[in-house]
């Protein structure tokens, strides 16, 4: 479910505007927080398709061109949208380099945010690119290396370690937030049950051995087609190589 949104064309602006002060009132009294929280509020309802400066606009009650005294256009505020929703992840306290070992740090990790992109399911449509480090995303990213420090690994491993683990809970959160959508708008979970004779027609004499075999094996697990536990089972199989390389 990519999104349409493009990256902001002027990063260096966006630093800036990422680390100045965000409750700092304009000539009309309207702040860049109260602008970026509506725009979460939107996003978080209806999906980032559904976010225009209009929008927000309308919601705070101010003129659409009030907006861009504080935040350039559209890709600018969801970059500020991703910086403050990514500085919420352990707002509950529990960090990740305070839990028992490297592993279970970053089992840590990866249930914190499996939870924050489903309160935020848009941080999933974002088009993937080069990130502009605000102090949310900073802060979120020293938190999640703690627990690899000192375990053996060089900076760089640690880098990629963190960024695997981060991938393997987006890609496996984006099946969730499909199935919700499926599941809210009363459609057919139950998709294999109802396509299988049709499937078993068409393929005829084709054989497919090992895809058969595998398929009815997943067909009798109760966690099959299952996005957290396949998150879950992925992520501890990347751990495993983890601790392989350290020993």
């Amino acid at each position: 479910m990519p999104s349409n949104t493009p990256r902001p064309s002027d990063p260096t602006r966006l630093v800036s505007l990422l680390w100045e002060p965000s409750d700092r009132p304009g000539r009309t009294g309207l702040t860049k927080r109260a602008v970026v929280e509506n725009a979460i509020a939107i996003a978080d309802a209806e999906g980032l398709g559904a976010l225009t400066m209009r929008r927000v606009a309308d919601r705070l009650g101010v003129g659409a061109m009030t907006l861009y005294t504080h935040v350039p256009g559209k890709p600018e505020l969801v970059e500020l949208m991703l910086d403050a929703v990514a500085g919420e992840t352990y707002d509950d306290g529990a960090l990740p380099g305070e839990q028992d070992g490297w592993r279970a740090g970053l089992r840590h990790v990866a249930e914190h945010n499996w939870r924050h992109h489903l309160r935020h399911p848009w941080t999933v449509e974002v088009v993937p690119g080069r990130p502009v480090l605000g102090p949310g995303v900073s802060a979120k990213y020293d938190l999640e290396l703690a627990p690899l420090d000192g375990i053996g690994l060089s900076d760089l491993e640690m880098d990629q370690v963190l960024c695997g683990v981060l991938a393997l809970v987006e890609s496996t959160v984006r099946q969730q937030v499909g199935l919700d959508r499926v599941r809210a708008s009363g459609g057919d979970l139950d998709w294999w049950a109802t396509v299988s004779p049709a499937l078993t027609r068409a393929m005829g004499a084709h054989r497919f051995p090992l895809a058969e075999r595998v398929g009815a094996a997943t067909g009798e697990a109760v966690e099959a087609g299952d996005p957290l536990a396949i998150m879950r089972l992925s992520v501890d199989l990347l751990l495993d190589g983890v601790a392989g390389r350290l020993a």
